[in-house]
């Protein structure tokens, strides 16, 4: 009964045991970003994605792991020949990551040696399309080219490619000393430029201020000139007045009785001093007998200034 009792205790224990070998060979947890293909007798069953799954024992089995992150990976450097027949040595990285795990596992072998493959081929093949300065300038043209083409061709993978980088284009050393003397000769070229560009403005900046110079100069003659006309033009209307207010007093002045002898006081005054100027430059003199009597010239000059007294009224 002892003996019974134990082999039945060892069954139990042996079953328990074998139930949770089970338990845990169907049990699997898939980490995140990854999935797994499932193959059932050899053949596919399901792809188990990221969390809790459940799996028959013994008769389901993980046939790939397939990460789902973004990868990259290096291309090594590999000779390439323009279009205009230059040798360059090209590097590059590749960016990918797998969408269907099912094609990335039976679609192809090896899917990260086949599109490192493909996108060497890819990036000799456009590389070949352009010329060597194109290389330099259309380098994001050229990463949009290749990722193009190595979509294309890896759709059957599963494999989708994000971006390819190219990183190193280096040419043969020859090229690079052409190249070098080249952007030399075009920097002369534009300091050159430059230079001229300065001299032109700064001989146009001197021709401006002479220009200028010489304006405000003559802006200046010119107002110098009117100001010494009008001071020229005020000063003879100011003597123009003193004579006709001067004129005016005499005029005044002689239509009263003392200014009446004072004109011929003055009229017999210059008279007689005419009469000697005339008696000073010429050795003849003739006079009337009356002529030097001074009562005589000052009758005639009232009876001038009495005539002209007359004509006036």
């Amino acid at each position: 009964m002892d003996v019974l009792l134990q082999y039945v205790f060892t069954f139990q224990f042996a079953f328990f045991v074998l139930c949770l070998v089970i338990l845990k060979s169907s049990i699997k947890f898939v980490p995140q970003n990854r999935a797994w293909v499932i193959e059932r007798f050899g053949k596919y069953q399901s792809t188990k994605e990221a969390g809790l799954n459940f799996i028959l024992p013994f008769v389901d089995q993980v046939a790939a792991d397939r990460s789902l992150k973004e990868q990259a990976y290096d291309i090594p450097s590999q000779a390439a020949i323009t279009k205009d027949n230059i040798s360059l040595t090209v590097d590059g990285v590749l960016y990918f990551r797998v969408l269907d795990p099912y094609k990335a596992t039976y679609g192809v072998e090896d899917y990260i040696f086949a599109v490192t493959q493909l996108a060497q081929t890819t990036m000799r093949s456009e590389l070949g399309k352009i010329e060597l300065d194109k290389t330099f300038e259309d380098r994001d043209a050229l990463n949009a080219k290749i990722v193009q083409s190595i979509n294309e061709a890896s759709e059957t993978w599963g494999v989708a490619v994000m971006r390819y980088e190219i990183k190193d284009i280096t040419p043969p050393a020859s090229i690079m000393d052409a190249m070098e003397a080249q952007m030399r000769a075009e920097r002369e070229r534009r300091a050159k430029i430059l230079e001229s560009e300065g001299e032109r403005q700064a001989a146009i900046n001197i021709a401006e201020g002479e220009k200028q110079s010489r304006v405000l100069a003559a802006e200046a003659e010119k107002t110098e000139q009117v100001l010494a006309a009008q001071g020229e033009a005020e000063a003879i209307r100011a003597v123009a007045n003193a004579q006709a207010d001067a004129l005016r007093v005499v005029g005044e002045t002689a239509a009263t009785d003392d200014g009446q002898k004072a004109v011929q006081l003055d009229l017999a005054t210059k008279a007689i001093e005419a009469k000697q100027a005339i008696a000073k430059d010429s050795s003849v003199v003739l006079l009337p007998d009356s002529g030097t009597d001074p009562a005589s010239i000052v009758a005639q000059a009232t009876s001038i200034i009495n005539t002209l007294n007359g004509g006036k009224a």
